[in-house]
């Protein structure tokens, strides 16, 4: 079943100086199926985060759709958008992005807060996740009193605790020390075993290596996929290097290039 459906996507800044517009994505089509793993990566300047960030509707495109669970998220007012985005997607960012002011539990439980759950349906969900991420001794502590990888678990449980179609990660381990990325690798790996659809966004080919499938965007363009298959981590990250740096020798992609 398809979860999301990119098609023809076209992002053109506009130079607001009278310079030279700006293309930052160029006709980007692909899907995810239902409970895929799946991790895009590009050089700096390459479109992935602005790819990112149009799934997430954070920006809209100058051309294109972005289908999520059958919505077509261009077609939403800026309302609807807001509340898709709260209750249909989560998101795990690079540098965790929780409140000082709040422990762990309240900033896990911040997304149900805002939706008004109830108080036992909050409670449950906090447990279930709390243990699944190791986070059961962490509830009441602040994010100061916290490892990166900790705040890492909590952002990630605070993703997934509105039970999401789709979870966004955006260089989820970027900050983090080997150690604490090797925990939040681990983490991905076991959420997209249960189900869970993810979408993550890196330049670390040992974290797009957990991913099942990989997609390579360069020049506003998704040019290449990886898929994982049979293939053992170590195997898959040594094919993901071997792409990103043949990709780097070669000459710019052009403008009518497809997603294959």
């Amino acid at each position: 079943m398809t979860l999301l459906q990119v098609q023809d996507l076209r992002k053109v800044y506009k130079s607001k100086l009278g310079g030279k517009d700006v293309e930052a994505l160029r006709r980007v089509n692909f899907q995810v199926e239902k409970g895929e793993f799946v991790a895009i990566m590009g050089d700096s300047g390459s479109g992935k985060t602005t790819l990112l960030n149009i799934i997430a509707s954070l920006d809209r495109p100058s051309a294109g759709k972005v289908i999520i669970s059958g919505q077509d998220l261009t077609a939403l007012s800026d309302q609807d958008l807001t509340r898709f985005r709260r209750e249909r997607l989560g998101f795990v960012f690079q540098d965790f992005k929780l409140l000082d002011s709040f422990n762990l539990a309240d900033n896990i439980l911040l997304p149900l807060v805002l939706a008004k759950a109830p108080l036992k349906e909050m409670q449950a969900r906090l447990q279930f996740l709390a243990s699944n991420l190791g986070l059961q001794d962490l509830l009441n502590k602040y994010p100061f009193e916290l490892s990166g990888g900790e705040k890492q678990r909590g952002a990630i449980a605070r993703a997934l605790i509105t039970k999401p179609d789709l979870v966004l990660a955006d260089e989820p381990t970027g900050q983090l020390d080997s150690f604490n990325a090797q925990e939040i690798l681990d983490s991905f790996a076991a959420i997209g075993a249960q189900g869970q659809t993810i979408l993550m966004v890196t330049h670390s080919a040992k974290a797009a290596a957990e991913a099942g499938r990989v997609l390579f965007i360069r020049d506003g363009v998704v040019f290449a996929e990886l898929v994982r298959a049979g293939k053992s981590h170590l195997e898959q990250m040594e094919a993901i290097s071997q792409l990103m740096a043949q990709s780097s020798r070669r000459a710019p992609v052009p403008s009518h290039a497809q997603a294959r």
